[in-house]
């Protein structure tokens, strides 16, 4: 019995994580005013490798249209706007010397329905990564040797509870991350 525990705990850690990392796409997709966690999920080529935009450069929100972000190495300042520019949020970065002045689009119509559609993008992760969890620990369980059908089948049923738990997590934060995005 206690492997089965030990395969739930187990389970409920790698689907909270799944939740945990669509709560933190969430914050990469912008709702009315700025925010430094908008460019988390930018990605820059430096040094040969691909690496997150905090690790070369600082970003503030000096006021509520506008990121500055400052690179730490003034070389890195062209593959930082180009990494901006091409992420997909729909910036669109000027260098002003030695650093990057990124306005923020006015939300209209259009822009809300595309960033809702991110929003769905990362909902979609997160279900799937909930999903991988289940899977596995469904197949850990039907491996379990010396362990009765019955306590296998129980185990199942809870393991279908708790994914659809996590499931219905992701989909009221999506809710709430929509509702933000749509509200004018």
């Amino acid at each position: 019995m206690n492997a089965i525990a030990d395969i739930m705990k187990d389970c409920r850690a790698h689907m909270e994580k799944g939740v945990e990392a669509v709560k933190r796409e969430f914050t990469s997709v912008r709702s009315g005013k700025a925010a430094p966690s908008m460019l988390d999920a930018v990605k820059v080529e430096a040094y040969g490798a691909l690496v997150s935009l905090n690790q070369v450069a600082t970003v503030n929100a000096p006021e509520p249209r506008a990121l500055i972000v400052t690179p730490f190495d003034k070389g890195q300042i062209r593959a930082i706007e180009k990494a901006i520019r091409e992420s997909g949020l729909g910036f669109d970065p000027a260098i002003q010397g030695t650093l990057i002045r990124v306005p923020l689009p006015a939300m209209n119509e259009q822009r809300r329905k595309e960033l809702v559609k991110i929003v769905h993008k990362y909902v979609e992760e997160g279900h799937i990564a909930v999903r991988h969890a289940r899977t596995h620990a469904r197949d850990l369980l039907k491996k379990l040797e010396g362990v009765s059908e019955d306590d296998v089948k129980h185990a199942e049923k809870d393991l279908q509870k708790m994914h659809d738990d996590y499931i219905k997590k992701i989909d009221d934060l999506s809710k709430a991350k929509e509702a933000e995005i749509m509200e004018v």
